[in-house]
Parts: C-alpha cells; sequence; structure tokens
C-alpha cells in the first residue's frame, strides 16, 4: 500500500471514530437541525472520499504491477509543490480576509484567485469564465447556507456585507 492508501487508511478511521463521537452532542429544540448535523455531514464526506482514495490505491497497485510486467522502466512521478505551497497560501488568505470584507467577498476572490493560480487565464475570455464561476460559487454557497440551512456566514468588518 503507498502513502495515498495509508492516509486514506488514518482519514477513514479518524472520520469513523469522530463520527461516533458526535452522538453525544446535545439535540437542539430551536431548530430542526442540531448542532451534530453539520459535522456528520463533513465527516460523512471524509469517510466517503477516504474508501475512495484506498480504492483508488488498491485499483491503481494493481495497474501498476500489470504495467510493471509489461515495461521494464517505471513511470517517474511528477510533484508539483509549488501548487500546493500556493493553495493553502490562497487558502490562509481567504481565513485572513473572511472576518473583514465577509463571506461572500472573500469566497469571490478565493475561488477566482484558486483558479487563477491553478490555470493561469489568458484572454479575456478565459478571465470572464473565472470570475462567472467564482461569482456562481460565492452566491450559491451563500444561498444554499443562509437561506436554505439557516447557517449565519460572517459579515465583514469593512463592508458589512
Amino acid at each position: 500500500m503507498t502513502r495515498d492508501g495509508i492516509a486514506g487508511l488514518i482519514c477513514l478511521a479518524l472520520a469513523i471514530g469522530m463520527l461516533v463521537l458526535t452522538r453525544g452532542l446535545p439535540q437542539s429544540s430551536f431548530v430542526p437541525l442540531g448542532p451534530d448535523f453539520y459535522p456528520r455531514i463533513v465527516l460523512v464526506i471524509m469517510a466517503v472520499l477516504s474508501a475512495l482514495l484506498i480504492a483508488a490505491d488498491l485499483w491503481q497497485r494493481r495497474a501498476g504491477a500489470a504495467l510493471a510486467a509489461a515495461s521494464a522502466e517505471p513511470a517517474a512521478e511528477r510533484r508539483n509543490y509549488r501548487l500546493v505551497g500556493i493553495t493553502f497560501a490562497v487558502f490562509a488568505g481567504y481565513v485572513i480576509l473572511l472576518p473583514f470584507v465577509g463571506y461572500r467577498v472573500a469566497t469571490f476572490i478565493f475561488v477566482a484567485a484558486l483558479q487563477s493560480a491553478f490555470d493561469p487565464p489568458r484572454g479575456a475570455r478565459r478571465w470572464a469564465m473565472v470570475l462567472i464561476s467564482a461569482l456562481a460559487s460565492a452566491a450559491i454557497t451563500f444561498i444554499v447556507f443562509q437561506h436554505y440551512l439557516s447557517v449565519l456566514l460572517p459579515r465583514g468588518k469593512w463592508t458589512d456585507w
């Protein structure tokens, strides 16, 4: 098993363990969705993604064994640590901006900046697509969380928006 499979096993064990711990959270009488709802959603998604990571690792291992038997030279892996660092930096900027400009503006900036970092837009049409998808992401998540799920999202100190 590779590092991906081991990481998947660790994350799956953590998700299941923490999911069991959510059974002890108190039920809220004010809202239909209590304080246990959101952690359970996140932990179930984490468990599913961890299981998929384990399955992908096992599948890749089988395919890799067949490929290694057919080929004498293994393919070299290409790692891009620069993008990982950029992702952390953009996310840190998002977390720092959130209390000052609020959820909507910070999310718009975050999505646009991350898309631009991964695939720098060239031309007006690509910039328009980045801005439209950032606007749609911020608007849809705001509507879903604020209006449908009744989650209060942060307002900005500078924008009050």
